[in-house]
């Protein structure tokens, strides 16, 4: 197959790109850019075809596509600034990279017939409630500019097209770009005590193991809307496993424990309990953030097996991956 990889400067369009050569596709990889912009790391990425386009420009994703007339587009690119896109001379921008610009690419892709993977978010929903969100519930009630352009997104490239796929993930991690780990990472280096969110909950999104996730996809023809992250951890009666982590969904305050459990159990010792200090707190007494958050980040990915994929591995074993693949 022929692919157009869009956000490639980005997390997960990095990994897609290395994912579709390892699998002997013809991959293109694009952002607005002049030449490819991501973590120069010597991956594959770094050296495969790349062109320039501007999501938001009708013309130019026309062009671009008719003339490379790929086979499928995964369309990875997007406003992810959450706070930020709650600006109001920002509102307009957002809208047209999250909405305008995946009505463009969906509209080229049915020109030539193409496939179009779209990547989503929970933010769609309105973050209520405890069970989780199933990839075809309908009860859109976005809480911020991101969930409602991204919601726009969604709905021009399935009114647009037939073979699409709409794949919902949440609390995404990866090597190429900044992500909540980094963050937390570093910030213990400037502090002895960090204050953690403790009632979001989901689980996080290894890129790694969603490109692989999302080649399988657009291998096939099963289209339709799903939900992908890793998956959770196996329930036990104390809801905690051996090392102390906890089972099923977790809170921000979990994964930023485990991150630290892991980072120290490396002989990294600035990251043990006694060195730095992780305050469960509401979101309430956070306080910080611009854009409302959703309390239940919960995505039901039982779809996925039910259609033959394979489901992404735990996340604590994602996180024990990416940790050996980055410098802290």
């Amino acid at each position: 197959m022929k692919l157009l990889v869009t956000g490639v400067a980005g997390q997960l369009g990095h990994d897609v790109m290395n994912e579709l050569e390892k699998r002997g596709h013809t991959g293109i990889g694009s952002d607005l850019a002049p030449a490819y912009s991501g973590i120069d790391d010597g991956t594959p990425v770094t050296r495969m075809p790349y062109v320039p386009m501007d999501i938001t420009n009708k013309d130019a994703v026309e062009k671009t596509i008719q003339e490379l007339h790929p086979d499928a587009v995964i369309h990875c690119a997007a406003w992810t600034a959450v706070d930020l896109a709650e600006d109001e001379d920002k509102v307009e921008k957002v809208r047209a990279i999250n909405a305008a610009g995946a009505r463009h690419i969906a509209d080229s892709c049915k020109a030539i017939d193409a496939k179009m993977l779209y990547l989503s978010t929970d933010y769609v929903f309105d973050g209520q409630g405890t069970a989780p969100w199933e990839p075809d519930c309908r009860d859109y009630r976005p809480l911020n500019v991101y969930g409602q352009t991204k919601l726009e997104g969604e709905l021009a490239v399935s009114s647009a097209l037939e073979k699409y796929f709409i794949v919902r993930i949440a609390w995404v991690f990866g090597k190429n770009g900044k992500n909540f780990i980094k963050t937390m990472l570093n910030a213990a280096k400037t502090h002895d005590m960090l204050r953690v969110v403790k009632d979001q909950i989901g689980t996080p999104t290894y890129t790694y193991d969603l490109a692989r996730l999302l080649m399988d996809m657009v291998e096939t023809e099963k289209y339709g809307y799903y939900h992908a992250t890793n998956a959770e951890l196996e329930e036990t009666e104390s809801g905690f496993t051996s090392e102390g982590c906890k089972t099923g969904y977790i809170s921000w305050y979990d994964f930023t424990k485990e991150i630290f459990r892991q980072a120290a159990a490396m002989g990294h010792q600035k990251y043990l309990p006694e060195n730095t200090a992780v305050i469960p707190v509401t979101t309430e007494e956070y306080g910080i953030s611009r854009a409302a958050r959703p309390f239940n980040s919960r995505l039901d990915k039982s779809k996925l097996e039910a259609n033959g994929f394979a489901p992404l591995p735990d996340w604590q074993d994602a996180l024990h991956r990416y940790l050996q693949e980055i410098e802290f």
